[in-house]
């Protein structure tokens, strides 16, 4: 699985508090060195979800803008490209095996199906979770 921002940012800022443990110096300075740095560590966290917010806001603007359109297809192609896989998936299990498909295919359906799912249920999350962040400001 691929490292995260938030991960990325964590992994930065260890080996700075390592360092800060390992100098000679009172403890009250090491205190504060690491007082500081978790500062800046919690306005880089900020700074990731800030982004994190604005990129899932645009996803579901654009989701909303093509279930909301005039034009049938524009409005339906997600679902029915949904709809695809997972009728061949289904049928797979019933023992129907579309000619020439192989079980990497028939994987990467499920991976597909499973992203879709996801990306739709985290995209309706994020827009319920950003309207109760702009309401509460």
């Amino acid at each position: 699985m691929a490292i995260g921002l938030t991960d990325l940012i964590a992994g930065i800022f260890k080996p700075a508090a390592d360092l800060i443990d390992d100098l000679h110096t009172s403890e009250e300075e090491k205190l504060e060195q690491k007082r500081l740095l978790l500062e800046v560590q919690a306005r880089a966290m900020d700074r990731v979800h800030e982004y994190n917010s604005q990129l899932l806001e645009g996803q579901a603007k654009i989701v909303n803008s093509e279930a909301s359109s005039e034009h049938w297809l524009t409005a339906n192609w997600r679902p029915l490209v949904m709809l695809t896989f997972t009728g061949l998936v289904v049928a797979r299990f019933l023992g129907f095996e579309a000619e020439g498909m192989t079980d990497a295919e028939y994987e990467s359906l499920w991976n597909l199906i499973t992203i879709g799912l996801g990306g739709y249920i985290a995209g309706r999350s994020a827009e319920k979770a950003i309207k109760t962040y702009k309401s509460s400001e």
